[in-house]
């Protein structure tokens, strides 16, 4: 019963960090890439503003890293995106292999509990015999607690991991259209420009 009232606690202060941590307005500001497409035209992406860039958001993490190989070809600077995306993917992933696996293990703690629960009223049984009833009914229900336990924190870790992950590949979709609208951006009015 201890493990499970620990995994409780876990359970609920990942489910609170990660509400927190996967706002879509945080990791993806809305005109975040306007704003950046505006500094690129006007020719103000230095150093500092690219690194300040990188620093504001994981949206912003990975299109420094398209910005910073921006010159080296489409090629390379899809590379670099991939490669900070990659990073951003597994910061966004934190935490969702423990809550997972709590999810997994909870039901099973639950059940370890009623089967030492009902061994310990078998060894009532033996001792005292099938005489004295409320001892076996309470040895009974408290080993059958601790199922009851163990699904009660399993079912809302399930819940909330799937939900994680759904969201999780929300922001992913969005921030792959976002790097990829900058991508074409910057390379087809290279290719424009070399056409003319």
């Amino acid at each position: 019963m201890g493990l499970i009232l620990i995994s409780s606690v876990v359970v609920l202060a990942i489910c609170i960090e990660r509400l927190y941590t996967l706002n879509p307005k945080k990791i993806a500001p809305p005109h975040l890439l306007a704003t950046v497409w505006k500094q690129l035209k006007a020719g103000e992406m230095d150093a500092n503003r690219l690194r300040t860039l990188k620093q504001a958001s994981p949206l912003g993490r990975i299109l420094a890293a398209g910005l910073g190989n921006a010159y080296h070809g489409r090629d390379v600077m899809k590379e670099s995106i991939q490669e900070a995306a990659a990073h951003v993917v597994h910061d966004l992933e934190r935490y969702l292999n423990t809550l997972g696996t709590i999810a997994a293990i909870a039901p099973l703690l639950g059940l370890l509990g009623t089967v030492v629960g009902m061994i310990k009223v078998f060894a009532e049984i033996m001792t005292q015999g099938t005489g004295n009833a409320s001892v076996l009914a309470g040895g009974i229900s408290e080993a059958l607690i601790t199922t009851a336990a163990g699904l009660t924190v399993a079912i809302p870790a399930l819940v909330m991991h799937r939900y994680f992950t759904g969201r999780i590949d929300g922001i992913v979709v969005e921030l792959e259209q976002e790097t990829i609208k900058l991508v074409d951006a910057l390379h087809s009015e290279e290719n424009t420009e070399s056409a003319l």
